[in-house]
């Protein structure tokens, strides 16, 4: 079973720290027009970045694994935030030379990146208020 954290919290404004397993920060902002000073992704806009980086590594890991050259890969994601259900269109741009069973392979492997598994299957959420200051000690409930 594979378990992720992450942990965030404000640094100016709505620009917010995100320590993500306890081994690497990354920041997330609000455009301007929100109050924000968009110097960084907004947190929604993070769950595009997330399937494109995802189908893009699990190609090129596929690929490096089997010798095929793959210069120019790019993976691209429109996510429709505003759709019910949500929608996401993701474009796998490969170079040319590669055979129709590569291709086919390729796309086979950039359906089933874990991210996008994740989201398909679905959520159920857990949520918990504790009052008091994060850094606060808090006794042990009984």
């Amino acid at each position: 079973m594979s378990s992720f954290t992450a942990s965030a919290h404000p640094v100016d404004g709505l620009r917010h720290a995100v320590d993500v397993n306890g081994r690497h920060t990354i920041f997330t902002d609000e455009p301007q027009r929100l109050g924000g000073t968009d110097t960084a992704p907004t947190p929604h806009e993070l769950l595009a970045a997330m399937l494109a980086s995802c189908a893009s590594t699990m190609v090129t890991i596929y690929a490096r694994r089997h010798g095929w050259g793959l210069e120019g890969m790019r993976v691209d994601v429109d996510y429709d935030s505003d759709a019910t259900p949500r929608r996401a269109a993701l474009r796998l741009h490969l170079p040319s030379g590669l055979t129709t069973e590569q291709v086919t392979r390729l796309r086979h492997v950039a359906e089933t990146c874990p991210a996008r598994r994740a989201l398909e299957a679905g959520f159920e959420f857990e949520e918990e208020i504790i009052l008091g200051s994060a850094t606060e000690a808090h006794p042990p409930a009984p």
